[in-house]
C-alpha cells in the first residue's frame, strides 16, 4: 500500500479511509499540456475540488507545450499523447505514466450527411490529406459510399496548428495505412502539412470544422461529441468498418503491453481485432523524477489516483476508457519506486 506524508492538516476523514494515498490540506497543482484529455481532465479536477477542496488548474496547450513546460520545471504535471522515448525520458530525469484512454476520429462538415453516415478508410484519409484527392465526389470516396449524396465540391483540409499529440496519432496511424504518406509526410506533435489550415487545439479544429462547408480534420471523439460534429465510420486493420465508441476503443488498448517499454509509451494506432477502433491512444502524463516541491508532487499523485478511484464514470460518460485496475497498480508502483524527494527519499512509501 502506498501512502504519502501529510501535508499539515488532513481535510476529509470520510476521503482518507477511501484512499490508499494520504489526503492533505487543501492545495493547488498545476498542470499543461495535451488537449486530447481536457475534457475529461477537467471534469476530474471539478469533481475532485468538491470531495476535497483541493484545485486542479489545467492548460490545454498541446502535448509539445506540456513537455517543454514539465521540462522547464514550470507546472507540477505535464501531459502528452505523444508519449516520450526512454532516452529522452532518462535525459530530462522524467517520470512518465498513461492516465487515460481515448480515440481520435475524422470529423466532417457537409451537407445532408449525419454523424456515422460517411465512410472511410486509411488510404482514402491519407490522399486527402495529402491533397491528392480533392473533391467530395472523387470516385475513391463515392464508391465507398453508394447511395450518399456527396458534393462536387472542393475538400477544405483542417488539422493541428500547434505541436500536438493528437497529431502525433493522426500521422503514426496514415503512416501505417499508406506508404505515401509515410515517405511524404512521416509521423510527429507537427508535420509539414501538405495541404490545409491549422487550428489551435482540439478545440481550435473542432471550431474550424464547425463553421467551414466542405471541410474535414481530426479531434478526440468527446470534442466531436460535445460540437456536434460529423464523425466518420472508419475501416479497421481487420477490414471492418466501425463507428467511434468507448468499446471500440477498449478493444484496441485490451491487447497493450505496457510492461514493455520505460515510460508505459506503447502505440495503440492500427491495432489487431474486428472490434478495434484504428486511431486509439492513452494520453499521458508526465513529472519530474526528483521533486523539488514534494508537497506539490503528492498532491499530483492524490489527483490522478482520487480520479482512477472515482471517475471512471465520468470518464465514460465523456466517451473516454478508464484504465484497468492492474495498469493502475502498475503505476503506483512505479511512483514508489521512481519518484524522489529533493533529499533523495522516495516520495511516497
Amino acid at each position: 500500500m502506498i501512502t504519502l506524508k501529510p501535508f499539515k492538516a488532513v481535510t476529509l476523514a470520510a476521503l482518507i479511509a477511501a484512499s490508499t494515498l494520504a489526503v492533505a490540506h487543501a492545495s493547488t497543482i498545476t498542470g499543461a499540456g495535451a488537449s486530447f484529455p481536457y475534457l475529461v481532465y477537467a471534469k476530474w479536477a471539478s469533481d475532485y475540488k468538491a470531495a476535497t477542496g483541493n484545485q486542479v488548474n489545467y492548460q490545454s496547450i498541446g502535448s509539445g507545450g506540456g513537455q517543454r513546460q514539465i521540462i522547464a520545471g514550470t507546472v507540477d504535471f505535464g501531459a502528452s499523447d505523444d508519449p516520450m522515448f526512454p532516452a529522452e525520458l532518462e535525459k530530462h530525469k522524467l517520470v512518465q505514466f498513461p492516465a487515460v484512454i481515448g480515440g481520435a476520429v475524422p470529423v466532417v462538415h457537409i451537407a445532408g450527411v449525419k454523424a456515422g453516415q460517411l465512410r472511410l478508410t486509411g488510404p482514402v484519409l491519407a490522399d486527402i490529406f495529402l491533397g491528392k484527392i480533392k473533391m467530395w465526389n472523387d470516385a475513391q470516396i463515392t464508391k465507398l459510399n453508394p447511395g450518399l449524396k456527396l458534393p462536387a465540391a472542393p475538400i477544405v483540409v483542417i488539422h493541428r496548428a500547434d505541436g500536438s499529440g493528437t497529431t502525433f496519432l493522426w500521422t503514426d496511424y496514415l503512416s501505417q495505412v499508406s506508404a505515401d504518406w509515410k515517405s511524404k509526410v512521416g509521423a510527429g506533435k507537427a508535420v509539414k502539412w501538405p495541404v490545409g489550415q491549422g487550428g489551435k487545439g482540439n478545440e481550435g479544429v473542432a471550431a474550424y470544422v464547425g463553421q467551414l462547408n466542405n471541410s474535414i480534420g481530426y479531434v478526440e471523439y468527446a470534442y466531436a461529441k460535445q460540437n456536434h460534429l460529423a464523425w466518420t465510420q472508419l475501416q479497421n486493420k481487420a477490414g471492418k468498418f466501425l463507428q467511434p465508441s468507448g468499446d471500440a476503443f477498449a478493444a484496441a488498448a485490451s491487447n497493450a503491453k505496457w510492461n514493455s517499454v520505460k515510460g508505459m509509451g506503447v502505440s495503440l494506432a492500427n491495432t489487431d481485432g474486428a472490434k478495434s477502433w484504428p486511431i486509439t491512444s492513452a494520453t499521458f502524463v508526465l513529472l519530474q523524477q526528483t521533486q523539488t516541491k514534494p508537497d506539490q508532487g503528492r498532491a499530483v499523485l492524490n489527483f490522478f489516483d482520487w480520479s482512477w478511484k472515482h471517475g471512471g464514470k465520468a470518464a465514460e460518460k465523456l466517451d473516454y476508457v478508464p484504465l484497468p485496475a492492474a495498469v493502475t497498480t502498475r503505476i503506483r508502483a512505479i511512483w514508489k519506486s521512481d519518484l524522489k524527494a529533493a533529499d533523495g527519499k522516495p516520495l511516497v512509501k
